[in-house]
């Protein structure tokens, strides 16, 4: 054998010099190829990562800084408010404080595509056309789950009030805002309905503009109608011919969601809101939004007092029950505000109604046709006036609000 040959057997099989002699072969090699595989696979990774397109960061970064930017606009706007004095009323209850709508919503990340759009009658707006926003101060509320604030602005020189969604709101929250918003401009335009005059939502907050009617709604009205005005003409004096003219408003604001087959359901003084000039304005729309979008419908602790016996009765709601709700408000504009049916409980009312039939009731269209004619033959210098000043707690107590509900009659 040759040299080379005989190195090859020096070592004992099995011993440790055996072992040293392969070590190039069992174990150095194979590191090595290991050691080159980790290295192309961080090569791999850092290239992937240096390639990401560059548009995208910047954009990114773009949204990102606009986003801040907006948001420090608006809280800049919101230190910078300017207070304006509110109107003077007893702690009322303010319709539109109650636009709480329940929704079907769809996730958060495809609100912008599939949140309703927004018709032509009403604007896009960006939260920095509104100048001299100021909130409106609270105001006596029954329910306590708001998920927006109002607050009077002047966009295009015209007074408005924001119905502005908390950032807080989820996503059938700000759903169901947005669909609300759509469902009113879809109404279309009538001289006895609010106008909507913008919507934003596209940025946030979420908010909505609607015409400002000076002296917001109609019970607060009548209850300032209550004190004495004596030596000078006030805006408040309430007169026969008054009542017959506002009356007609409502009933034609009535008739025109009725063509429209929507049925309002919630018809009140707290549902009315008064202009400058006196005319009034039918709002309080959340019920027939409600009934519109199949959203099932929820009972009204406040609305019972204000309910035809048949819904009282837990049958469907028609447009001759609208009919029976309007009868009640025409008895608050009367009595400047007093609650109807005061010295009866709201859960034994129906025992006391049965005897009165949808059947009986007069259409709107003839309904319109009367007032007007009284309208004519009104008097328009007496005015009304109640020498007791209204009392909340009582007034509270008689319209039932916080009456345990009790079906036991039924």
């Amino acid at each position: 054998m040759s040299n080379s040959t005989n190195a090859t057997f020096v070592c004992v099989p099995g011993s440790l010099c055996e072992v040293l002699f392969y070590e190039v072969e069992l174990i150095v090699i194979p590191v090595l190829f290991l050691l080159a595989f980790l290295v192309t696979l961080i090569i791999l990774f850092v290239l992937k990562c240096s390639h990401k397109p560059s548009h995208h960061y910047d954009n990114h970064k773009n949204e990102k800084d606009d986003t801040q930017q907006h948001h420090n606009t608006y809280r800049h706007r919101n230190s910078n408010r300017r207070h304006l004095q509110g109107i003077d009323a007893p702690a009322e209850l303010n319709p539109l404080e109650h636009e709480v709508i329940p929704m079907t919503a769809q996730p958060h990340h495809d609100m912008q595509n599939s949140s309703p759009a927004v018709p032509q009658e009403t604007t896009e707006r960006h939260p920095g056309s509104f100048q001299l926003v100021s909130p409106l101060p609270l105001t006596f509320s029954v329910k306590q789950d708001n998920i927006f604030t109002l607050h009077r602005a002047v966009i295009d020189r015209q007074p408005v009030i924001l119905r502005v969604l908390k950032e807080s709101a989820n996503d059938r929250e700000r759903q169901s805002f947005l669909g609300f918003a759509h469902f009113f401009s879809e109404l279309g335009p009538h001289p006895s309905l609010p106008r909507q005059l913008g919507v934003v939502s596209m940025h946030t907050p979420l908010m909505t503009a609607v015409e400002e009617l000076e002296h917001r709604d109609l019970l607060s009205f009548l209850w300032r109608c209550r004190q004495d005005h004596t030596g000078r003409e006030s805006p408040c004096d309430m007169t026969e011919r008054r009542i017959f003219t506002m009356g007609a408003q409502i009933a034609s604001a009535l008739e025109y969601l009725h063509s429209k087959s929507y049925i309002h359901g919630s018809v009140k003084a707290r549902s009315i809101l008064v202009g400058r000039d006196l005319s009034v304005k039918l709002w309080g729309l959340g019920s027939a939004y409600r009934r519109k979008t199949n959203t099932g419908s929820v009972e009204d602790v406040e609305m019972r007092k204000w309910q035809a016996p048949e819904v009282l009765a837990r049958q469907p709601l028609q447009q001759s029950s609208d009919v029976w709700s309007f009868g009640i408000l025409l008895y608050e504009m009367v009595t400047l505000g007093d609650p109807p049916f005061p010295n009866i409980m709201a859960s034994e009312l129906l025992q006391h109604l049965q005897r009165w039939k949808p059947k009986d009731r007069v259409s709107l269209a003839e309904l319109i046709r009367k007032l007007q004619s009284g309208e004519r033959n009104a008097n328009d210098q007496a005015v009304l006036r109640v020498s007791e000043p209204l009392d909340m707690e009582k007034y509270m107590r008689e319209a039932g609000y916080g009456e345990s509900v009790n079906y036991a009659v039924l």
